[in-house]
């Protein structure tokens, strides 16, 4: 009844001091500033203070546990170098050795080289130029063994990865992908040769050698019988002797196919996936019939290693080494032989004719000519029968460091020749 007759009445309510008027906008004396407070928890009107805890609760575990991973292995670099800042003996334990300081140039170099294709004339090239411009010439210690098993393989690369940069590493093993491993892939050269003159070669130089001596033949292949040494061509080719016939002539497409089996089997396959590793992965592919303007190309593209390549190649001195690598006593099988060889090494003439026009796209585009005699026209091929994929044999190749002390003691004695640093499977020695 009071309520009715205040509300009811005429009369005006009393005035308020400010004081008064603040504090019942703000709901009572110690809660005039209690909207300002709640400010910051406008934005999630919907979440109480426990939930806002909570959810910042579970935030700060996410980032912890992240921070924690990543401390362990994960990806981002800054958080590895925080790692390896932090503790260094962790890291190496997990990573191996710090990235090497990063060089202006191709520091990691890999020539895969194909036996009888100028490997030897190359080789001693390089080692007079690691001598004169100071990269690191690395070779290995294992002989004769092209195809790697996968371990094989990841500890080879290891090895390699692992030499002082820049470095040049050359030895007779087929393609090896260094990315599929974790490691950076190096630059890819290689030189090939026309098949079957790489192929006639070979035959005879594992029967006769070559002018360093009239008997390093017979050590290099002591168990060789008479009557094989001395197998006419023509016999061997013409009645499908093994050495004569595939997959043994299916030779040089391995050594840029890789280590897949299937690059060991004569077909379009192993063709198609040398060709895209010669794109992807090869600096550049020479032709030995053409040595010259590969040595200029070289010195265009790597000068850091092969600069005075071809003043050296010409001197007289280094002339009169590379002819004692010459192989003796070779002769030329008949035209029907010839034919025969064509048609067994269809995929190996594909790929040739194909780094050759490569080859010579890459001349055109330096300015230069090709100096030599016209090329004999391509052979046609017939379609063969389906091939065996038998695990062929490997070509015997002779120990690098034997070869050049040989060749050393037999005539180079004005050329220095620096000590070779080697890389074995599992160490690697200076």
């Amino acid at each position: 009844m009071k309520k009715k007759q205040q509300h009811g009445g005429g009369e005006c309510p009393a005035p308020r001091s400010p004081a008064a008027a603040a504090a019942a906008a703000g709901g009572g004396p110690g809660q005039g500033g209690g909207l300002k407070r709640r400010r910051p928890l406008s934005l999630l009107p919907f979440l109480s203070l426990r939930d806002y805890g909570f959810c910042m609760a579970a935030l700060l575990l996410f980032c912890l546990g992240s921070l924690f991973y990543q401390l362990n292995g994960g990806p981002p670099h800054f958080l590895l170098d925080l790692r390896h800042y932090l503790g260094n003996s962790t890291y190496l334990d997990d990573h191996g050795p710090p990235p090497q300081k990063v060089l202006p140039f191709p520091s990691q170099v890999v020539y895969n080289r194909v036996g009888k294709c100028g490997s030897r004339t190359v080789v001693l090239l390089l080692r007079i130029l690691s001598e004169k411009h100071g990269f690191n010439l690395v070779t290995s210690d294992i002989h004769n063994k092209t195809r790697l098993t996968k371990n094989e393989q990841m500890e080879l690369i290891k090895n390699i990865s692992t030499a002082e940069q820049p470095y040049l590493f050359t030895r007779h093993v087929h393609f090896l992908n260094f990315s599929r491993f974790g490691g950076d892939q190096p630059v890819y050269i290689n030189i090939i040769r026309d098949p079957v003159n790489r192929f006639l070669s070979n035959y005879f130089f594992r029967r006769f050698g070559d002018w360093r001596g009239e008997q390093n033949h017979m050590i290099r292949t002591p168990s060789m019988r008479q009557e094989e040494r001395y197998l006419d061509i023509n016999v061997c080719i013409l009645e499908n002797y093994p050495e004569c016939s595939n997959p043994r002539l299916f030779y040089i497409i391995p050594y840029f196919c890789g280590q897949h089996p299937r690059c060991r089997e004569p077909g379009e396959w192993a063709l198609e996936r040398a060709k895209l590793n010669v794109n992807e992965n090869f600096l550049l592919v020479g032709i030995l019939e053409e040595l010259e303007d590969v040595l200029l190309l070289l010195e265009r593209f790597l000068p850091h290693y092969f600069k005075d390549v071809l003043s050296i190649y010409k001197n007289p001195e280094h002339r009169k080494l590379g002819n004692l690598t010459v192989t003796v006593k070779k002769t030329v099988p008949s035209p029907e032989a010839i034919q025969i060889l064509y048609q067994r090494m269809r995929y190996e003439y594909e790929f040739y004719y194909y780094v050759k026009e490569q080859f010579h796209l890459l001349k055109r585009k330096f300015g230069l000519k090709s100096h030599i005699r016209k090329p004999r026209p391509r052979p046609e091929f017939f379609i063969p029968s389906p091939l065996e994929t038998e695990e062929p044999i490997d070509d015997e190749e002779e120990d690098d460091e034997k070869w050049l002390e040989d060749i050393y003691k037999s005539g180079g004695k004005e050329v220095l020749l620096p000590p070779f640093h080697t890389v074995g499977m599992d160490t690697v020695s200076g």
